[in-house]
This record gives C-alpha cells, sequence and structure tokens, in this order.
C-alpha cells in the first residue's frame, strides 16, 4: 500500500510505529506538512520508515503521487485545506478530526467532493468503541445518545475550560459543559471528537447530548455514552490512557486509525 499522510505529529509517527510493529504492507509513504516543519518531518520520516518515502508542502504534489488512502492526523484545519481536493481527485480520505465535520458547510463539501471523485470519505471510531452497533441500531430507531467524556484537569488546558475552572486547583470534579454535539466538537476540538463520532453514527449534532467533566481523580481520559434504540439499548465505559505526548488524545485512536488502514492490507478485514 501507498499510504498518504496529512500531518507528521503525534498520532502519525505512533501509527507508524504500530504499522511497523504489524508489519503492515507498506510501500511507500507520502505526507503533506507545513513548510516550517517540512525539514522536520523529512528527519522523522526516515527513521521511522525504510521504504521509499516524500514530503510535500500541499496537497497538489499528494495527489499527483496517487497514495492508495490518505489519512488526515493533523487537525480540524487540516481538513479544511485538504480533504476535499484530495476526496475529488478519487483518493479516499480517513479523517481522524472528525470534530471538524460538525461544521456542516465543511460536510456537505466533503460529501460532494467524495461524490464528484467516486470516492469516499472514512472514519475511523477513534478513542470510542461499539460505533458499529450504534450506526447499525439507527434503522431500528434510535431514542437517545448522551455521552461523558472525562478526564484529568490538565488534560483541559488550552481550551475554554481554563476560563470557566481554576484547573489546577481542583479537588473535586467538575461539569463545565452540557451540550449538544456540534457545540462541543466546535467548543473543545482537540478533546472531543468523540462527540463528533457519535453524532455522525447515531442521532445528528444536535440531538446528540454531551457532558465534558474535569475530574483530578482519574489518570485516564474515560469515554462513557449510553444509547437507547428500538432494537437494543447499552452503555459502553472505555478508560483509555492518555497519549505520551498530548495528554488531549487518548493513545487508543492511533490503535483504531492502524486497525482501518491494517484492514485495507490484510485479507481478513475485522
Amino acid at each position: 500500500m501507498h499510504l498518504g499522510l496529512i500531518g507528521y505529529g503525534n498520532i502519525a509517527r505512533t501509527l507508524m510505529g504500530v504499522l511497523a510493529r504489524e508489519n503492515a504492507a507498506i510501500s511507500r509513504v507520502s505526507v503533506v506538512s507545513l513548510p516550517e516543519f517540512a525539514d522536520a518531518t523529512r528527519t522523522a520520516l526516515a527513521q521511522d520508515f525504510a521504504g521509499e518515502s516524500a514530503v510535500y508542502t500541499d496537497s497538489a504534489p499528494l495527489i499527483q503521487a496517487r497514495p492508495d488512502l490518505v489519512v488526515e492526523c493533523a487537525g480540524h484545519a487540516a481538513v479544511q485545506a485538504h480533504a476535499t481536493a484530495v476526496l475529488r481527485a478519487g483518493i479516499e480520505v480517513l479523517i481522524v478530526s472528525i470534530g471538524a465535520l460538525a461544521d456542516a458547510a465543511l460536510l456537505d463539501a466533503v460529501e460532494r467532493a467524495a461524490a464528484e471523485g467516486g470516492t469516499r470519505i472514512t472514519l475511523p471510531a477513534g478513542a470510542i468503541g461499539g460505533v458499529d452497533i450504534l450506526s447499525a441500531l439507527r434503522p431500528s430507531g434510535i431514542e437517545s445518545v448522551t455521552y461523558s467524556g472525562r478526564k484529568p484537569p490538565m488534560a483541559w488546558s488550552g481550551t475554554p475550560a481554563e476560563d470557566l475552572l481554576d484547573l489546577p486547583a481542583l479537588t473535586r470534579e467538575a461539569v463545565f459543559f452540557t451540550g449538544n454535539a456540534r457545540d462541543a466538537a466546535t467548543q473543545y476540538p482537540k478533546n472531543a471528537n468523540v462527540a463528533a463520532t457519535l453524532a455522525l453514527a447515531g442521532l445528528g449534532f444536535e440531538a446528540t447530548q454531551v457532558r465534558l467533566i474535569a475530574d483530578p481523580e482519574v489518570t485516564r481520559n474515560i469515554h462513557e455514552y449510553t444509547v437507547r434504540a428500538g432494537a437494543a439499548n447499552y452503555t459502553i465505559r472505555i478508560e483509555g490512557n492518555p497519549s505520551p505526548d498530548n495528554p488531549k488524545t487518548s493513545v487508543t485512536t492511533v490503535y483504531s486509525v492502524a486497525r482501518a488502514v491494517l484492514n485495507r492490507t490484510r485479507k481478513v478485514a475485522i
């Protein structure tokens, strides 16, 4: 497989490590990087991957290289900057920064680009589980989807939570956001991709309810949600270890993306 990557930060580098350990059949890697990070990206990529590789500073040469799959792992701005062009060229894009699709105009744009290119957008489960059953239950009628995201206080640093709470001084849990998935994903783009994933798999952004919690008693990123539907009711709780280099991200996100890539290289996909 010729793998394309948009961004080569924590998620992408960890992904390459997982793919190497799993002996993924990756023959070539092409990366789009911001110009100011291009040299560092070339150095890091050479350390992580021994095969043929290239680093570009724009999506046009990436498209010309024709990767089999492009994985976006650089944040909401990267989805806006590159996804539509890659999709319109007929190349499948796996979007990690799913919260970007809370922007209704962007979601419409990428869907139209995929249709024009005769390809598709893939959304990994990321840090959450059970997305397969949530999506499967839609025809049975979903009554409610309620999600709670609980993280250590400092995992919320650099977000609007800092204006609402004294994060370092917290001694007990504090619910600082209650609302729908669109607002959660928009206001907390680095922390609430899970809310957007659940919304797209289930009831949509307005009807998916979200609570975000800073809790000094926990050391992991805890994702819990409850679904009530015509065919089944269920609750899932996942305690994900935060990424060592970015506590806002659960390391399970990378393994979810790796699974999606590996399923394209294996004879049995599951």
